[in-house]
């Protein structure tokens, strides 16, 4: 039996809507993006612009192209502006101008600063519609790529090989220098001289960075070395016994072998990474909404684990609206557990259910019907987390963690597909990581309200 096909006759004229609103359904995201930015005070950017030359691309433009490309998985320049003649969303958005990828790459560089401040005013425009107040938050980290390839780095233990060789090889040629019959410098020795010297003095630049970044770490691990005895010490003095098992070991100054520096972006840091392995990363951050799954605070940090990013991700919820509301629990991986940690959310009056480990995902029966004891009259606030955590609804509240915030890394990564920055350098990384959380809201609020 032979199959009958429509048959398609490309000489035909087509019929087409008189302006691009007829492509677009009314709950289209790149409708809805135009409608928002629309909404928002972009005269920051506008005033950024001077007089003269040819007229700019009008910002609101720009920004909406930005939030809409990011939100369907185009990060590159060059992608943006080919979509700009491809894609009838992005027709929509450009009203058909096609900006080319160094006007789409300046303006993302230029207007970061204002880009994350307008992650602010989305979240308001999602309170005033009545689909965003804050309440019970999730928190986590995920490792996004650098811009940069970890081969393309330079270790302290080689930094200090390197630095030992050079130094002897420059002291031999200097030896070689004079031509024992003449008395005259040989110039290919004097060149073999200067190649070496600028080398040498490239790995004391690196080798003394990565000592004033060994710095930097041992304050910090010297800080919770001294707050880890002070707690040994407060519980010693409590229980009037001695605490056993080994003491907590002092950290070290010098920096360690595998400390490294990247050539490509050297504010970048190797750290592992899911699936195992090593890749040259940042920390990206995030405070998750429960109810709404909305992003309702980003960080980014070079620090390999999560342990010090409680307080900046604090920060950055003190900088929303207070209309907004104020988060009451905080459901937070195993990752940033600490002490201080705890102590610190319950001072801001965040109730923190952190893990105090790993959870199996196969419990035991014992692990899943343990009862908790009665709750500690006049408690630590470790005390009473270790408590809460042990309740039934201490437990189901945690257990909303994996459907949360895990799920916004998943989409980000998989659906929209961002697992490697574009931009380089902390400032621009941070700013980057905002425009993704920016569009991921975006097109959350979109289907929230369609």
């Amino acid at each position: 039996m032979s199959n009958k096909f429509q048959e398609i006759n490309r000489e035909e004229k087509i019929i087409l809507p008189p302006n691009m609103e007829g492509w677009l359904e009314e709950n289209s995201l790149a409708r809805f993006i135009v409608t928002i930015v629309d909404e928002l005070d972009t005269s920051a950017m506008e005033n950024a612009y001077k007089g003269g030359g040819s007229a700019p691309y009008a910002p609101k433009m720009m920004l909406s192209l930005l939030f809409y490309s990011y939100a369907r998985g185009t990060f590159s320049s060059r992608k943006i502006e080919e979509s700009t003649y491809e894609l009838i969303p992005v027709l929509y958005i450009t009203g058909g101008l096609h900006p080319d990828h160094d006007s789409i790459n300046t303006f993302r560089s230029r207007f970061l600063p204002e880009i994350k401040e307008h992650f602010k005013d989305i979240l308001e425009f999602a309170y005033e519609m009545e689909v965003y107040k804050i309440g019970n938050i999730s928190i986590d980290g995920t490792k996004v790529l650098a811009n940069a390839s970890k081969h393309k780095a330079m270790s302290y233990e080689y930094a200090c090989k390197l630095e030992k060789q050079l130094t002897e090889e420059i002291e031999k040629l200097f030896e070689m220098a004079s031509s024992p019959e003449t008395g005259v410098p040989n110039p290919e020795i004097i060149r073999e001289i200067e190649i070496r010297d600028k080398k040498l003095k490239k790995v004391k630049v690196v080798k003394k960075k990565i000592e004033e970044r060994a710095g930097e770490r041992y304050e910090i691990e010297k800080s919770e070395y001294e707050a880890k005895m002070l707690s040994r010490q407060l519980k010693e003095e409590k229980s009037g016994k001695k605490i056993g098992g080994k003491k907590p070991e002092p950290p070290n100054p010098s920096p360690k072998p595998e400390e490294q520096i990247n050539f490509t972006d050297e504010e970048s840091r190797i750290m592992p990474v899911s699936g195992g392995g090593f890749e040259q990363c940042y920390n990206s951050q995030a405070i998750v909404d429960m109810d709404t799954m909305l992003i309702s605070g980003n960080y980014v940090s070079q620090n390999p684990n999560d342990k010090q990013e409680i307080e900046p991700l604090l920060e950055e919820l003190d900088k929303l609206p207070d209309k907004i509301g104020k988060a009451e629990k905080a459901a937070i991986d195993n990752g940033y557990f600490s002490e201080s940690n705890v102590t610190m959310l319950s001072l801001k009056g965040i109730e923190p259910y952190i893990s105090l480990g790993r959870q199996s995902h196969n419990q035991s029966i014992e692990e899943r019907f343990e009862k908790p004891s009665e709750m500690p009259e006049n408690g630590t606030p470790l005390e009473l987390m270790k408590y809460r955590m042990k309740t039934e609804e201490g437990k189901k509240f945690y257990a909303k963690r994996k459907s949360t915030v895990e799920p916004v890394f998943g989409i980000i990564k998989e659906v929209i597909g961002f697992r490697r920055f574009m931009l380089r350098g902390l400032e621009k990384v941070t700013g980057e990581w905002n425009l993704v959380c920016t569009a991921y809201n975006l097109k959350r609020l979109c289907k929230l309200m369609g």
